[in-house]
């Protein structure tokens, strides 16, 4: 593949975080992210909150771009009261990864958006969510898992062609896409499990699963290959 393209993936922002005698804040993100980047050919960085105004020069330098899981999506960045399943909010996460996507889709820079990600990809774009549905994370703090079938013609299908058992631990989903996005993958449910733009508009894969806890590469090597040379990204 050549020289390894830079990979930014965004990071959680923890107020007591504990590791060894210490408990401080932290900006976090489960190794099972830039391990997932490693194994794809990627170099992973991490991204942790910063002032928006920071998001296009930070993106600037980057070939590829992950918005990672987390917590709910505040209400108000798509026009919503909050639920009352609905976690508290992340406010710097959300200001500073929207700014992220933004930057990302104004440049072109292959993105991918997991699980939050993909709802913050749909609300940067004037979606909607569901703030809570049933049966997509059973227990709590343990990744349970569905299978989830490809829409033939898009660029997932593109990607992973036949139906797939994949990680799962979310409770909320897209309700209305956002502007330009195509549904291309669902649950037997019904739930919308992946999301992108055409390619017209540049490389933008949102999944709502989490393919960092599995041991398919597919989707994360599909950006490595779209950051490194999109003229040999798969088709779709």
């Amino acid at each position: 593949m050549g020289d390894r393209p830079l990979i930014g993936v965004s990071t959680y922002l923890e107020a007591g975080a504990r590791w060894g005698v210490w408990e401080l804040e932290a900006a976090l993100l489960p190794a099972a992210y830039p391990r997932l980047v490693q194994r794809a050919g990627g170099l992973a960085v991490m991204l942790p909150p910063d002032a928006p105004e920071h998001a296009a020069a930070t993106v600037a330098r980057l070939d590829g771009l992950v918005i990672a899981g987390g917590p709910d999506v505040e209400p108000v960045r798509y026009g919503a009261e909050p639920g009352p399943r609905t976690g508290p909010p992340a406010r710097a996460r959300d200001t500073w990864e929207l700014a992220l996507i933004g930057a990302a889709l104004a440049a072109r820079v292959p993105l991918l958006g997991v699980c939050r990600g993909m709802q913050l990809l749909n609300v940067a774009l004037g979606g909607t969510l569901v703030q809570h549905i049933e049966g997509h994370a059973e227990v709590v703090g343990v990744f349970g898992g569905h299978p989830v079938t490809p829409v033939p013609g898009t660029r997932y299908a593109g990607v992973v062609a036949e139906e797939m058992f994949v990680p799962t631990y979310h409770h909320q989903a897209v309700e209305r896409l956002g502007a330009g996005l195509i549904a291309s993958a669902h649950a037997a449910d019904g739930t919308v499990e992946a999301v992108e733009l055409p390619p017209a508009d540049g490389w933008a894969l949102g999944v709502q699963w989490h393919p960092e806890m599995g041991e398919d590469e597919r989707v994360m090597r599909a950006l490595v290959t779209a950051a490194t040379d999109p003229d040999e990204a798969p088709p779709g």
